[in-house]
């Protein structure tokens, strides 16, 4: 039997446990608007649901937490506070918008034996989180979240196979009564409620704690469960990159006694663009730790790796070597590009002081600080944990602005302190974060904004080896994992295949869809850290293209969401200023439709669209520009897999 399977049979058997108790008073919550209510059960137990305009969501669902040295706990109210909040966050770093309003209802449950629960309710969503007030450590057995569906809802399921995992899924379209009690799934995961509304799952603040997955609940009824990966009680380097977990301990987590745990969290969307503007999960983020945050730079990346650093035209022989990065330099330096990253074979994998002969890294960083660029370097997790101290401390001193950590592939309690440890270490010396190889975004880039953005995403690279990402995958993303947060998916491709042309090339790579498909991608995906992933010597052949990347900004004042449905189109309108940018992407169906820009005024567009034979040859497109009367639609047309971009600027007299 494997871990995964012991934890299976380990939770099953909880569960059956809290199923006995019988609530016996029920607490109900209702967000600020008055349209969602939550309604809690408590006595020997605690059950959930969730009400929106009348319509169940979540059916009563037993919830509960496990504590060795505190067993059997009882749900037994001993306290019951209630308070209303209408604030405003101000993020250091402003993935959608630069002012989130903070509005919200809370109730605190106080619970015989020093334990409670806290839940809150927005107008477009619902969390709840445990707090324990118990004397130095304990040991959290387990913990058991049941969500309760309908027979006709389904699910947008990314699907795993184990707990060792990129967290790099295609979401499936399943119905929540199909999926069985072996099937497990990262978050977040979207419910199509037959009620209507989208539910999405998630979770935030998640510190000192393993990661949440759900399963399927093997019965007719169709409900998902909790399951989390125990603690690793022994590990295994199996190769240079990848530390496999050979056996798990008997609980969760051993973590202080007086703490908050993180939040379990239900987005509740009307329609499916409303996932996209929904930032709760940012919201339930621990506020900032960082006190001084003026070195905090988003910006864009030129990134050598999705290439093969197969750069041409050039009098030197392109590698990972000094003369070419001075070219990446040059070329970043020239567009206005904030970062290059140094991607593996800087260094040897296993050892970050072993460098790279071909490699001059002080004059390159020299090169570097004279053009204005800076450095971002790629390390290995496990080399990187054996000498944290020492290699950050090198890095700074070579005035290096950020780090790329790959290959954690796991969220259990040890792994996520890893992830503190790393944007707290790094933050000390002003060194921005990309997480690669690893779980989605829980709210740890408000805690600590240095973390810019991380993988968790089956992103373009995989087009290299696979023809996983397609144009509906593109459009699912959106309304998905980028529900969770930022996610650097490594937009940019300048060989963009039709469909049915499409080949997976690991050294020169092409993507599938258009041109513009490709550029509506910095617009549509949220990423404080966007890479240009193709090679300098493809962009410098498209001037007009540069144009649009030079401009395109990677933080936002404002994001609207003009259409969209999971899995088949998406038009998002960004704000930065005083200008709008706008980004629509579709499936293999090619797609017309009007857009009311009404709310923008008189304006000046720069617009970027497929070109009438994108729907054979995918790089054809074309740019022009329009005015615009206030109330004066624009045409979209999209091609098969295709793209569309408007920059709009308003009439100033």
């Amino acid at each position: 039997m494997t871990p995964f399977q012991r934890s299976l049979s380990f939770v099953a058997a909880c569960i059956c446990c809290t199923l006995t108790g019988i609530p016996q008073t029920v607490h109900t919550l209702r967000s600020p608007d008055g349209e969602t209510e939550v309604h809690l059960g408590t006595g020997d137990s605690l059950t959930l649901s969730i009400l929106h305009k009348g319509k169940t969501l979540v059916s009563p669902s037993p919830i509960s937490l496990a504590i060795a040295e505190h067993p059997g706990l009882m749900a037994r109210v001993e306290s019951a506070d209630t308070e209303s909040v209408n604030e405003t966050i101000n993020p250091v770093v402003a993935e959608k918008r630069k002012v989130i309003p903070e509005v919200y209802r809370q109730l605190t449950l106080r619970f015989a034996g020093s334990w409670g629960l806290t839940v809150r309710a927005y107008n477009d969503g619902v969390a709840y989180r445990y707090r324990t007030v118990f004397p130095g450590e304990i040991t959290v057995k387990d913990e058991n979240l049941s969500v309760r569906l309908a027979a006709g809802d389904s699910i947008w399921f990314p699907e795993e196979t184990s707990f060792l995992s990129h967290s790099e899924r295609l979401y499936r379209y399943l119905a929540a009564n199909s999926i069985v009690d072996t099937q497990m799934c990262c978050l977040p995961a979207v419910v199509i409620t037959s009620a209507g509304p989208r539910l999405a799952i998630a979770e935030s603040n998640l510190l000192d704690y393993p990661g949440l997955y759900l399963r399927g609940g093997g019965r007719v009824e169709p409900i998902l469960r909790s399951i989390l990966p125990a603690y690793p009680e022994e590990e295994q380097l199996s190769d240079q990159r990848t530390v496999k977990v050979t056996k798990r301990a008997s609980y969760l987590a051993r973590t202080q006694g007086t703490r908050d745990f993180p939040w379990r969290v239900f987005a509740i969307a009307e329609k499916d663009g409303d996932l996209i503007e929904n930032d709760i999960v940012y919201r339930l983020g621990s506020p900032t730790v960082i006190k001084e945050i003026s070195w905090i730079r988003p910006g864009k990346v030129a990134w050598d790796w999705w290439n093969a650093n197969n750069v041409y035209g050039v009098p030197f022989k392109s590698g990972i070597n000094t003369a070419t990065y001075k070219y990446y330099i040059d070329f970043a330096s020239a567009n206005r590009i904030e970062y290059v990253i140094f991607d593996e074979g800087w260094s040897k994998t296993s050892d970050l002081f072993k460098i790279n002969p071909d490699m001059d890294m002080d004059a390159l960083f020299a090169h570097a600080k004279k053009k204005n660029v800076g450095i971002i370097l790629w390390v290995n997790w496990v080399a990187l944990q054996d000498r944290m101290t020492e290699a950050l401390d090198r890095f700074a001193m070579w005035g290096a602005k950020g780090i790329k950590v790959d290959f954690m592939q796991r969220d259990d309690q040890k792994m996520v302190n890893f992830y503190e440890r790393v944007a707290s270490e790094a933050a000390k010396r002003h060194l921005l974060v990309d997480f690669h190889g690893s779980y989605k975004p829980t709210g740890l880039s408000r805690t600590y904004p240095n973390v810019l953005t991380r993988e968790g995403v089956l992103g373009l690279e995989h087009s290299k080896w696979s023809s996983d990402v397609t144009p509906r995958h593109d459009v699912t993303l959106p309304f998905t994992r980028m529900f969770a947060g930022a996610m650097d998916f490594t937009p940019g491709a300048m060989r963009n295949a039709a469909n049915g042309c499409f080949q997976p090339i690991f050294t020169e790579p092409m993507s599938q869809g258009t041109r513009c498909h490709q550029l509506a991608m910095y617009v549509v995906y949220e990423s404080p850290l966007q890479m240009l992933c193709d090679n300098p010597s493809n962009y410098t052949r498209e001037p007009e293209i540069m144009e649009f990347l030079r401009a395109v900004p990677t933080t936002w004042d404002d994001t609207r969401v003009l259409n969209g449905a999971i899995g088949q189109f998406v038009t998002v309108a960004r704000k930065r200023g005083s200008t709008w940018y706008i980004g629509s992407m579709t499936d293999w169906t090619p797609r017309q439709f009007s857009l009311d820009l009404s709310f923008l005024g008189n304006c000046h567009v720069t617009l970027y669209e497929d070109g009438i034979n994108a729907d054979r040859h995918g790089s054809d497109y074309t740019r022009r520009r329009i005015s615009l009367k206030k109330g004066e639609p624009l045409s979209v047309r999209l091609a098969s897999g295709g793209g569309w971009v408007a920059i709009v600027k308003p009439v100033t007299r």
